[in-house]
């Protein structure tokens, strides 16, 4: 059988390992799958090789699963003030953020994390800083201008 390939790896890997890291029941399928390759026999540097990870969390999973079991890998709860955009939001940003800023009436061609500032205070009355706005581009997987 041919081996498979995936056509611009390097560029789909980011995006990928952010949509992992985008939800709670992602995160926790993701630490699952650490556990179980470390229990069918791989070290925890070559899981962590493998999935994207620090060795030193893999190990932090594996303690957590032996110490609690199953829920030893779900999410605990975050600290820290809530997001100001709700996921729905969120995607619509992304979605957004593949059209061009002139789409959208901003009057310019490029996304920056000014523009894309503008356009959450015109879209949804809530003010984030360009660095919130540049952290976005990352979370979506888009090359910042």
């Amino acid at each position: 059988m041919r081996a498979l390939t995936v056509s611009e790896a390097a560029e789909v890997v980011p995006v990928l390992q952010s949509e992992i890291r985008r939800s709670a029941d992602a995160r926790y399928d993701h630490r699952l799958h650490a556990v179980l390759l470390v229990a069918q026999g791989m070290t925890c540097p070559q899981v962590g090789q493998m999935l994207g990870d620090a060795p030193r969390t893999v190990e932090y999973w594996i303690h957590r699963f032996q110490d609690h079991g199953l829920s030893g890998l779900q999410e605990s709860p975050r600290s820290g003030r809530p997001r100001r955009l709700s996921e729905e939001q969120r995607e619509e940003i992304a979605r957004t953020l593949r059209q061009s800023p002139d789409d959208v009436g901003l009057g310019t061609h490029l996304w920056d994390g000014k523009t894309l500032a503008t356009f959450i205070e015109q879209q949804y009355r809530e003010t984030l800083s360009v660095r919130q706005c540049q952290r976005l581009f990352g979370e979506t997987g888009l090359p910042l201008a």
